[in-house]
């Protein structure tokens, strides 16, 4: 697949978000890639696989655990310990020193999980204790099913707005241009906002109000540590995926949206559930309530990515496999070359073959 460069024109205008300048509108969307091990220590060799895709205006991370408690999957990344912190130093050096921008999404999957994913003993916790359907990956012992997580004491969550706001703390200091909170895709956030998974009777269950409570209470611990023009937050409103359920998702992101606003972020980040059956569209609906920076994500191509930058549907628009397949996609979507295709059998598993080794355009 290739497009014209007249075609993708207005994805290389430059963009301010917040206090990130980009050379264009181009973001690499977070992409777990499983290369940590088991304490959550980045591969040495992920510093040249975000290095080799600096040509995006901004490069987002994989999802990046605050904690050991937030660790749901195998060799996932963290933000908790030096060890950690060293390898990130060199990713946010090597990308800067391409001409590259670079935030860190921070994440607690909540009750996807398994014990046996990491390498300390920790609690799998939710907003109450229901387990997730279906079954996920693991090294020990390959697919198993999730653990059944325990409810967080009203008491607890204080502590995992400190985990986020420490580790956004970390990624400044380890040189990175920002953070983006994890609020979507089913997972801890994502839990709280949810109609389902979140059983809650205390202040953090419930109504709308009480159900954004969690999330927004992160958002503000984040805010407070690092400069709130340094952060940026994603959501995937109507997304079920992992199990989520959000029967009155319209009202409860329009409601979500304008609290956001209030605390004059970066960007938003909106990811549209690649289904059918919804009764709006999130990009859309998200447009129209929220009046800060946006990217849109999901399904996008470099022409419907430019399309919706031109109509002013978005202001930046990231892609996921894209960006796994062509570490110089920013190149070939100006010039109108061929994309790589993607080798889905090497999305997660260790080692550079899949990772640092797809070709890219001569000099």
């Amino acid at each position: 697949m290739s497009f014209t460069p007249q075609q993708t024109a207005a994805l290389f205008s430059p963009l301010q978000l917040g206090a990130i300048s980009l050379k264009n509108r181009i973001v690499m969307a977070p992409l777990t890639r499983s290369r940590a091990d088991q304490l959550a220590v980045p591969a040495s060799f992920a510093a040249d696989y975000y290095a080799q895709r600096a040509s995006a205006g901004l490069i987002i991370t994989e999802a990046t655990q605050v904690s050991y408690d937030a660790m749901g999957y195998c060799r996932t990344p963290g933000a908790h310990t030096d060890e950690q912190l060293s390898v990130w130093t060199s990713i946010a050096d090597a990308v800067h020193d391409k001409g590259g921008k670079i935030v860190m999404q921070l994440w607690h999957v909540g009750r996807i999980a398994s014990r046996l994913n990491t390498g300390v003993a920790r609690d799998v916790v939710a907003p109450s204790a229901i387990q997730a359907p279906g079954k996920m990956y693991t090294d020990a012992k390959g697919m198993v099913d999730h653990d059944i997580p325990r409810a967080l004491e009203t008491t607890e969550i204080a502590g995992i707005a400190n985990d986020f706001a420490q580790a956004a703390k970390n990624a400044i200091a380890a040189g990175f241009d920002g953070v983006e909170v994890h609020s979507a895709n089913g997972y801890l956030l994502h839990q709280f906002l949810s109609s389902n998974v979140n059983q809650r009777t205390d202040q953090y269950g419930g109504s709308i109000e009480n159900r954004v409570r969690m999330p927004l209470e992160i958002v503000e611990a984040v805010v407070e540590a690092v400069s709130k023009d340094r952060v940026g937050i994603r959501i995937s409103p109507g997304h079920t995926f992992n199990g989520i359920e959000e029967t009155d998702a319209e009202a409860l992101y329009t409601h979500y949206l304008k609290r956001l606003e209030t605390y004059g972020l970066a960007y938003l980040h909106v990811m549209r559930p690649m289904m059918g059956g919804m009764a709006f569209d999130p990009v859309t609906m998200a447009r129209g309530v929220y009046a800060g920076k946006m990217i849109a994500a999901s399904g996008y191509d470099g022409a419907s990515g430019a399309a919706l930058i031109a109509s002013g549907g978005a202001d930046a628009v990231a892609f996921g496999k894209a960006y796994i397949a062509n570490p110089d996609l920013a190149e070939r979507l100006a010039t109108g070359a061929e994309l790589n295709k993607p080798h889905e059998a090497t999305f997660y598993t260790p080692g550079e073959k899949g990772y640092t080794d797809y070709s890219r355009l001569a000099a």
